[in-house]
């Protein structure tokens, strides 16, 4: 039986395409994929990621603990920052990729994907089991939030007309606490599409009132509710890594590019730390990289990558569409280290053929020079 988010009626009312999702029944698409994908690079859409888990850890010790099962530093977190990390096991292997949000001095609330919740929390379970100073208390709350996130160039204009707090003190990567349609809610502006916005974590009961609510304000904006085909090539067009396909058990954060939030310095000891040390010390001998097609095909999650002899396989693909903005397909590949420089030709096989990409450098549209 797929679980349902409390959003799921809506999804049918708007005539979601439903699918399974890592053992949920969410909407792949509404209007139509690149539709989706324009609103929010334009104007702005809305999603439904209430699947995702979301886990307190509160009381004495909170903090030690958080920088004890985190590769990033927390205790650079102002109350009400937020930071991305990751989770490791003992051979510096990713378990997760997680947002840690400083709730107050000794609470924090983690976010974790949804295809994760029961793994994360074992292993969160059993890290603190392991954690030698004050245990604080962990609980996984994930079916007492609904998340609703806003993305897109008009997302803080959209949501300040139903917001009762200043959207624009909420710098990137802080979150704030009020009321959003009258209903309590936990508003952050991340995202996981390179546009601003927002996400906004409500009761379950809220959020269907709130979800009809944005659409209504963000009508004349051309605003769109979006699948998860839109989130994947919006994420993809950024180099955003999706854990399942550029992170898994069998990578490290150095290979991943995610050195920038495994802190090695930091004041505490943290679960694979010697085994990740050891990784940054050898030097990785694999990297992730965005590839561009220069031709036909478009490259899946699993197909081998060879080196421009054609001959040597060098790599596979770990995630590929069609972009929508550059009109081409491009690709996200975790190959030998020695073919990463950008410019470097390589060939995927796409069913029995060979196809040529070019490493590119990333992401793939640059944000800033559209701002």
């Amino acid at each position: 039986m797929l679980k349902r988010t409390p959003l799921f009626e809506e999804h049918k009312k708007l005539g979601g395409k439903m699918v399974d999702f890592g053992g949920w029944e969410l909407p792949v698409q509404y209007s139509g994929l690149t539709q989706e994908h324009e609103a929010v690079r334009n104007h702005c859409g809305i999603f439904d990621v209430s699947h995702m888990g979301e886990f307190r850890v509160q009381g004495p010790g909170a903090l030690g603990f958080v920088n004890f099962a985190t590769t990033n530093d927390a205790s650079t977190l102002a109350v009400f920052q937020a930071q991305y990390s990751a989770l490791c096991n003992s051979h510096g292997g990713i378990v997760d990729d997680l947002v840690v949000y400083r709730l107050g001095e000794q609470e924090f609330l983690l976010v974790v994907n949804a295809a994760n919740i029961e793994k994360d929390f074992h292993h969160l379970s059993a890290a603190l089991s392991h954690f030698e100073g004050p245990k604080p208390q962990l609980t996984n709350e994930s079916e007492q939030f609904a998340q609703i996130a806003i993305q897109g160039p008009a997302s803080s204009a959209v949501l300040q007309t139903l917001a009762d707090m200043n959207l624009e003190e909420i710098k990137t990567y802080w979150c704030s606490v009020g009321k959003v349609c009258g209903e309590s809610s936990l508003v952050a502006r991340t995202g996981y599409t390179g546009e601003d916005g927002f996400e906004v974590y409500v009761t379950p009961e809220a959020a269907p009132k709130i979800w009809n609510a944005l659409l209504t304000a963000g009508a004349h904006f051309g605003i769109l509710p979006c699948g998860l085909g839109a989130r994947d090539t919006l994420r993809l067009e950024m180099k955003f890594a999706l854990y399942g396909h550029e992170l898994t058990e069998n990578t490290n954060p150095f290979e991943t590019g995610l050195g920038w939030i495994t802190k090695l310095k930091k004041n505490s000891e943290f679960i694979g730390k010697p085994a990740i040390s050891k990784i940054k010390d050898a030097g990785p001998t694999r990297s992730l990289v965005g590839i561009l097609s220069l031709g036909r095909g478009i490259p899946r999650q699993g197909y081998e990558v060879f080196d421009e002899t054609r001959k040597t396989r060098v790599g596979f693909v770990t995630s590929g569409t069609q972009s929508p903005t550059l009109k081409k397909a491009i690709g996200i590949a975790l190959i030998e280290k020695k073919c990463e420089k950008a410019g470097t030709r390589l060939w995927v096989k796409i069913r029995e053929d060979l196809h040529e990409f070019e490493v590119c450098k990333t992401p793939f549209i640059d944000k800033k020079k559209e701002n």
